[in-house]
């Protein structure tokens, strides 16, 4: 078993050589065009951010209203001038969104390329925020400092979840709230691929633990060497996760589960009724948005 310290460190050595660029491959700016062309470009530069948003944007098109990109999960406004924390900013694509609505930004990560990167995001896009390296397991931030805190499928990479989310409460100020996406371990991403087809049909539960098969094949597009992905359970996030937060809501959300229909049969998700669809992503989708109030 890894130490602690050791399995930190190799997490953020991992992300940092395969930053979440949302590229055709994982870790490298190529991109497929609606042509089908793939281009490649040069990570950092204007380009690259706008094919990397672009890409995001369209995976979470249903989250997106006239308010903004993601409108229908923040409310922008209500923060608008006050201090908004995000833990594990990638590439800086949301961070930056919540700068052009006028909140005060201060995004961290672990990984010191995602900090570079967003970094450059807000000088090349002419944006104000703080913006530094930190472990989302002790932040380097006094109790009650922040109006809303959040991290977007981020904290499942962690080796301690719970202590992570214990710091977005603590660094919250008192009635304000937190949201946090984790992967869900009832999903059909997880269930049917990770511990069907990767676990039993190809029998690598045979070799690998639980929690190597989910990192395995969680994050990365099968890429070796992810150190740490484990989803939840919506039982888990009451009861262990977010137990001191009141008025706690869990969202499935899951645009993956008709691209899994449709490899089942040809086209069989796609054509089944949309009232149906729907109801299986709040069932089995593959990400949880958990919020809560301080």
């Amino acid at each position: 078993m890894m130490k602690q310290t050791d399995l930190k460190q190799a997490i953020r050595n991992w992300w940092a050589e395969y930053p979440m660029t949302y590229g055709y491959e994982h870790g490298f700016a190529t991109y497929t065009q609606e042509d089908g062309t793939i281009v490649k470009v040069e990570i950092g530069t204007r380009e690259f951010f706008e094919l990397a948003d672009k890409t995001f944007y369209k995976w979470n098109q249903s989250r997106h209203n006239e308010k903004g990109y993601f409108g229908r999960i923040f409310d922008y406004e209500e923060y608008a001038g006050k201090p908004v924390l995000e833990v594990g900013c990638g590439m800086g694509c949301m961070a930056m969104n919540w700068a052009n609505h006028g909140a005060q930004v201060t995004a961290v990560d672990l990984n010191p390329v995602a900090v570079a990167m967003t970094k450059r995001r807000f000088e090349t896009f002419g944006l104000g925020g703080d913006i530094r390296e930190a472990d989302g397991e002790e932040l380097p931030f006094k109790d009650n400092t922040f109006d809303y805190a959040y991290s977007w499928g981020v904290l499942h990479h962690s080796p301690n979840t719970k202590k992570s989310i214990a710091e977005l409460y603590r660094v919250i100020k008192p009635g304000a709230r937190a949201g946090v996406m984790l992967y869900h371990r009832h999903s059909l991403m997880y269930r049917f691929f990770t511990e069907y087809v990767d676990g039993f049909v190809n029998m690598e539960s045979k070799f690998l633990s639980p929690l190597e098969l989910a990192s395995r094949y969680g994050d990365g597009d099968r890429r070796e060497g992810n150190p740490h992905t484990w989803p939840v359970t919506k039982k888990e996030v009451i009861e262990d996760l977010f137990p001191q937060f009141c008025n706690v809501r869990i969202d499935v959300l899951g645009i993956e589960v008709e691209q899994i229909m449709d490899q089942w049969a040809r086209n069989f998700g796609s054509k089944f009724p949309r009232a149906l669809l729907n109801a299986c992503i709040r069932r089995w989708g593959w990400s949880l948005w958990i919020t809560g109030k301080k």
